[in-house]
Order: C-alpha cells, then sequence, then structure tokens
C-alpha cells in the first residue's frame, strides 16, 4: 500500500522554537511518523483516500530545553495517534 500524507500546516500551540531548529524538528517527524506508518498502518476509515480539513490530537507534555529531535518524534507520534490504527 503507498500512503501520501500532505501536511499543510502544523500548528504547535505555545511552543517557542528557534528558526534554526525548525528543520531538525521537521525531520524527526518525518521520520518517526513514516516509522510508525510502515510499522502499524493507517486507520481503515481513511486508507480509501480522504481529506481531513483539520486533526485535533492528544496534548503532549513538553520538558524544558528539549531538543527538536525529541520533539519532532513526540509531535509524530501524537499526529499518528489521530491518524493510526
Amino acid at each position: 500500500m503507498r500512503i501520501n500524507i500532505q501536511i499543510e500546516r502544523l500548528v504547535l500551540d505555545g511552543l517557542e522554537l528557534q528558526r534554526s531548529h525548525r528543520p531538525m524538528l521537521q525531520a524527526a517527524f518525518e521520520s518517526e511518523l513514516t516509522r510508525l506508518l510502515v510499522r502499524d498502518g493507517l486507520h481503515r476509515e481513511l486508507s480509501s483516500g480522504v481529506a481531513l480539513p483539520s486533526l485535533s490530537v492528544p496534548a503532549i507534555e513538553i520538558g524544558e530545553g528539549a531538543k527538536p529531535q525529541v520533539l519532532g518524534q513526540q509531535i509524530a507520534q501524537a499526529v499518528y495517534k489521530g491518524i493510526g490504527q
């Protein structure tokens, strides 16, 4: 199965991130979301091809001084909870 996900905008309320850290967060997010989708797949209702105007996901705890790579993984895991099996 081929999965194509396009995220137009990812809103991270309350997170202040240095501009230079954004690419690291994005790479970690993409890598972790891909890993989860390959391992566990997509929710059955979404597998037929659907566009979601928005997706609410559970809140995550962000520790002070958290690294962008860790944040990216945490955010991907929260997003996966909304689209995964």
